[in-house]
């Protein structure tokens, strides 16, 4: 077994050899060798060498509270003496169940009363799909059984969920997908919206949802899903005309509302959720990440009244996981959850460092050529590179600006995603302006290098 965390060879080699890495090239990763992360301790992290990388990220978008919590792993630790494990199955429950239910459902928006646990963003969107279905069943109409997603939604890796996402690459893996999901455009008005105003391009977007509708017939559709915000696709903030009008859509044609709140949920855009923030009112919710900010796997469903009304008047719910409300992960989320109000992180994120963090990056961009647009809300922002702001002119997929500049960022301690022609930076919610202004300077020394290497600088 390796020990020696400061043999990068070693555990590279063993790394190699064994682990089947996520999204990920094997034979590339192999050959480059992989990267290992030993500690981290709020909003940083080490690798074995002993250099400092300031997560803009937070992990995978989910590191609300910041590494090196105490109190989190004194928490664990004290469960996992006291009820390691016990199942939901066959009418049990635990306090910890109990009480994280309770508490997730005082936070969600209104209605939203009753929550199902599951592991992952990936199982609650699959538990949406088997819900959903079963409710227009019970409903007497089992013909409504298409969820309609979005184009570069992102709902998770398991075949349902990537069905209901719309990324080409994951549909890719499969010369099929299962049947039963549909997709309509996204709203990302700077890539799709030449000619028309944000609000215009906003309305036009929501409404491929009633044009998809009636190509396919009302009486087959389920559901609607979506990201509030959508976070793995590029950070695409819709337009304020656009949530109100798939709402009112979903309304008129009797379709179920799901508010993906996987990435958005737990104060990462200034609200408990992205659904308070852009006043949508799902049916469903599902939520994971900032839930336990990433500490134990943790995911939940929050049903509404309408919904859980007629599940509950049709018999056994013949759904769950083993490790569905395990305890030790419900004690460490409800921490969590007290950690993010106790310390007023929701409204730091909506009142300081969010707008800091804005300002900051607008100022960035709007004195660098590489970067057309800034985009998001609260602690999530991109900005998409181009080669030229006017008349506007993308990179194209093959030259890979974005990778160049994660890798360049890397170099220079800072963590940032790329997605498509993008930078995306989620950085914890503890994250100070001190720190902020230090990610500014990283990145602008990232997309300076970035430049000159694609000659627009």
């Amino acid at each position: 077994m390796l020990r020696n965390f400061a043999d990068t060879a070693a555990l590279q080699s063993a790394d190699a050899a064994h682990h089947v890495h996520s999204f990920a090239d094997p034979k590339a990763l192999a050959a480059k060798g992989t990267r290992i992360i030993t500690q981290g301790k709020g909003c940083y992290v080490w690798d074995n060498e002993g250099n400092r990388l300031l997560d803009g990220m937070a992990g995978l978008w989910c590191v609300a509270v910041g590494y090196g919590r105490q109190e989190l792993t004194d928490i664990a630790a004290r469960q996992m003496n006291e009820l390691a494990y016990y199942n939901n199955h066959f009418g049990t429950s635990t306090p910890q169940m109990i009480e994280l239910a309770e508490k997730i459902a005082k936070l969600t928006p209104e209605g939203l009363d009753h929550i199902l646990f599951a592991n992952s963003g990936s199982e609650a969107n699959d538990t949406i799909v088997r819900l959903v279905r079963r409710y227009w069943m019970l409903q007497g109409k089992p013909t409504k059984q298409t969820f309609i997603g979005r184009d570069l939604g992102y709902h998770g890796s398991t075949l349902c969920a990537v069905g209901l996402g719309g990324m080409p690459h994951m549909h890719g893996m499969a010369p099929e997908m299962l049947p039963g999901f549909a997709h309509i455009m996204h709203p990302h008005h700077y890539l799709l919206g030449d000619g028309l105003t944000r609000e215009e391009f906003g309305l036009k977007a929501a409404r491929a949802l009633e044009e998809k509708i009636l190509e396919l017939g009302p009486d087959n559709i389920a559901a609607f899903i979506g990201e509030p915000l959508q976070g793995a696709g590029g950070v695409i903030d819709p337009p304020s005309t656009y949530w109100p009008e798939i709402q009112r859509i979903c309304s008129q044609y009797d379709i179920l509302l799901v508010a993906d709140e996987v990435i958005c949920g737990f104060g990462r855009t200034g609200e408990w959720f992205g659904s308070q923030y852009y006043d949508i009112k799902p049916d469903l919710m599902p939520m994971a990440k900032g839930l336990s900010s990433g500490y134990l796997p943790i995911a939940a469903v929050a049903v509404g009244t309408r919904v859980f009304d007629v599940l509950n008047e049709g018999g056994m719910l013949a759904h769950g996981f083993t490790y569905s409300g395990h305890p030790v992960a419900c004690a460490v989320a409800s921490a969590n959850i007290d950690i993010i109000a106790n310390e007023g992180l929701v409204e730091r994120v909506r009142e300081d460092v969010g707008p800091y963090f804005h300002q900051s990056l607008h100022q960035l961009a709007d004195a660098h050529p590489l970067v057309g647009e800034v985009r998001g809300v609260g602690l999530v922002a991109a900005l998409q590179l181009v080669r030229a702001k006017a008349p506007k002119t993308f990179f194209t997929a093959e030259e890979q600006a974005s990778i160049h500049c994660r890798e360049v960022l890397w170099d220079k301690g800072l963590i940032a995603r790329a997605v498509g022609q993008a930078m995306v930076l989620s950085p914890p919610l503890v994250i100070t302006r001190a720190e902020i202004d230090e990610m500014i300077e990283k990145m602008k020394a990232g997309l300076d290098a970035t430049a000159q290497a694609f000659g627009v600088l």
